[in-house]
């Protein structure tokens, strides 16, 4: 199949900002004439990373959090932004430290991905994580986490646990699943 021409960018501006987030326009003209204005949500161009944590082979470990967008408390994985100088895998191991008092000796990459491409320009690599010691950092959360041990055999019951319901989380399992079977 051939490659599609990307739209030429016309113009780009910042039409809104907050302390976390910048909303650009883009002007775009594609390839059959047609002329269109996107708003996007601009990354950090940092990236971000999830982790699946095994705590034994049959154990992994979630986390239970405050999710500001829902209003609620949501279970997923450990997950948290790339800091600046560092490399995907150095974030993972961070943000293990930081969420669930953990290192780990052993990091698998599973797959990078997008959320609403069409509106973001973020990155998340996921990761599953093995060979965990006791290794705990100081992280930025405003309360402590909530560590929730699962089962592996039990994933068709943690899909269906209401608070589990981010779908890089859901992805992120479903894809260590897949990895497992092979």
């Amino acid at each position: 199949m051939a490659r599609k021409q990307v739209p030429e960018i016309l113009q780009r501006q910042i039409v809104a900002r907050s302390r976390l987030l910048r909303i650009e326009a883009v002007d775009l003209k594609f390839s059959n004439g047609v002329e269109r204005q996107f708003e996007r949500m601009q990354s950090s161009g940092r990236g971000a990373v999830m982790i699946v944590p095994f705590i034994d082979d049959e154990q992994i470990m979630l986390v239970r959090e405050y999710a500001a967008g829902l209003h609620n408390y949501q279970l997923g994985f450990p997950k948290g932004l790339i800091d600046p100088g560092e490399t995907p895998e150095e974030a993972a191991l961070r943000e293990l430290k930081e969420e669930i008092g953990y290192g780990a000796r052993e990091l698998i990459p599973l797959k990078s991905v997008t959320m609403a491409p069409q509106f973001f320009s973020a990155t998340m690599h996921i990761f599953i994580a093995r060979d965990l010691y006791p290794e705990k950092l100081e992280g930025d959360e405003p309360e402590p986490l909530e560590q929730v041990p699962w089962q592996l055999h039990k994933a068709e019951a943690l899909l269906a646990q209401e608070d589990f319901t981010e779908a890089r989380s859901i992805a992120a399992l479903l894809m260590t699943l897949r990895k497992l079977q092979k």
